[in-house]
């Protein structure tokens, strides 16, 4: 399985993966624009905008978009992120043709209808609402905002009810044209595809794309602090976090077998003490999030409102051993559940082109397997503890809480037992 790259002269990168033992092709666009990218004025429009690419074209109708993909057994879909927008197909290999028509035709020729717009404004209003009502959600959305206050990576992604329904189809359509430039798009394919032919349709289907290069955008600066919301709820939903590392950091790697290690999967420290031994949650576990030029670690418990005075020393506990006593059959599960999701993502040709577009985006090159599995290896038991000790010591704690929380120390006491700087 081979990946060949093309750049044109739009310079949008073409990307093709060669898995033609399969009948199918997953393929799509991936743009270096999410939620990050928003003024002020503009919070939601990534996300509004991603809507209304199926909602009609020039040529194309919103039902014209939908029945043309299902009539030949595909489909279409979107996802925004703080930091990218993507639009793909997954279609069988006859039909690859038809899928980057379609793509090009909802990102070069949207339409914006005026009434299309009111009607998807409403839709997302309501998107709004689902996550406020939702504690598990919304507890992401303090826990982004207090690590990063004041800026557009700490804004959530859906916006509010008031940025969205005033932004109109004049906003979306300059939106597109400063961010929707060539050299900050890839068009990515995995699965039976020709590589030379997609390259051809590219060429034709993108052509009046801008070629301009785009600014690095507003650097992250991560503050720490909290958020949290008495409510009269069965489960308090708690978040405590760091700041952690970027793709590019030689430490990539370690922190997501440091995350790996401490809570990700039932062998982890925190589900067998926490969980398992204690019984003080119903789920705990921890993750990180790498970004262009800064990262989140992160630690999620849903527990009771009375397991929390227990629950928060044992687990600060744990964030304190990390440092101290990680041991070789540890680092070995941890290594080994990477490589197996990296190879198992391999499978999938939708994994597989969105993997090689966001490297593209952040590296300018796809990654080979065999150079993530030796970065992985290469971690050491010494280097993660001196990362551990970096991140709970070296940054001021971020906390997000939701539910029944009377219990829950601040994010002050939470620095002074870890030896961590506090927020001032």
């Amino acid at each position: 399985m081979t990946v060949q790259v093309t750049k044109l002269k739009s310079g949008l990168t073409v990307a093709t993966h060669d898995m033609n033992h399969l009948e199918s092709a997953a393929l799509g666009v991936w743009v270096g624009a999410g939620s990050r990218r928003e003024d002020t004025s503009e919070h939601g429009i990534s996300h509004l905008l991603e809507h209304m690419a199926f909602k009609g074209t020039r040529k194309r109708s919103a039902t014209d978009i939908a029945e043309e993909i299902e009539a030949v057994g595909g489909e279409l879909n979107a996802a925004t992120s703080v930091e990218t927008t993507s639009y793909y197909a997954r279609i069988l290999k006859p039909d690859a043709e038809l899928a980057v028509d379609i793509l090009s035709d909802i990102l070069c020729n949207s339409a914006f209808d005026a009434d299309e717009l009111k009607r998807e404004q409403h839709v997302i209003v309501q998107e709004i609402g689902a996550s406020l009502d939702t504690p598990e959600d919304r507890v992401f959305d303090f826990f982004v905002e207090s690590a990063y206050p004041n800026q557009p990576i700490g804004r959530t992604i859906l916006g509010t009810e008031e940025t969205v329904r005033r932004t109109n189809s004049s906003d979306l359509s300059s939106y597109l044209d400063r961010h929707y430039h060539g050299p900050n798009m890839v068009l990515a394919a995995a699965g039976n595809v020709d590589h030379d032919a997609l390259v051809k349709l590219a060429e034709d289907r993108f052509a009046s794309l801008p070629s301009a290069e785009l600014d690095a955008g507003e650097p992250a600066h991560y503050r720490g602090g909290e958020m949290r919301e008495t409510r009269d709820l069965m489960e308090a939903q708690i978040l405590l976090g760091f700041e952690g590392m970027p793709y590019k950091s030689d430490d990539f790697h370690a922190v997501q077998i440091l995350a790996s290690m401490l809570g990700g999967g039932m062998s982890s420290r925190l589900f067998q003490e926490v969980r398992e031994k204690r019984g003080l949650c119903y789920s705990i576990y921890a993750f990180h999030w790498s970004f262009a030029d800064t990262g989140l670690f992160g630690i999620h418990a849903a527990t009771g409102g009375d397991d929390i005075e227990e629950l928060m020393p044992v687990l600060l506990g744990e964030l304190e051993r990390a440092s101290l006593d990680i041991t070789e059959a540890e680092l070995g599960r941890a290594r080994a559940q990477m490589r197996a999701s990296l190879l198992m993502s391999l499978e999938s040709p939708a994994a597989r082109a969105g993997q090689v577009a966001r490297q593209l985006l952040l590296f300018g090159r796809p990654i080979p397997v065999e150079e993530i599995v030796a970065r992985i290896d290469d971690v050491s038991i010494s280097r993660v503890r001196d990362l551990a000790h970096r991140i709970f010591t070296g940054s001021p704690p971020t906390v997000a809480a939701i539910g029944p929380i009377d219990k829950l120390v601040n994010h002050g006491k939470i620095a002074e037992r870890l030896g961590s700087p506090i927020v001032v």
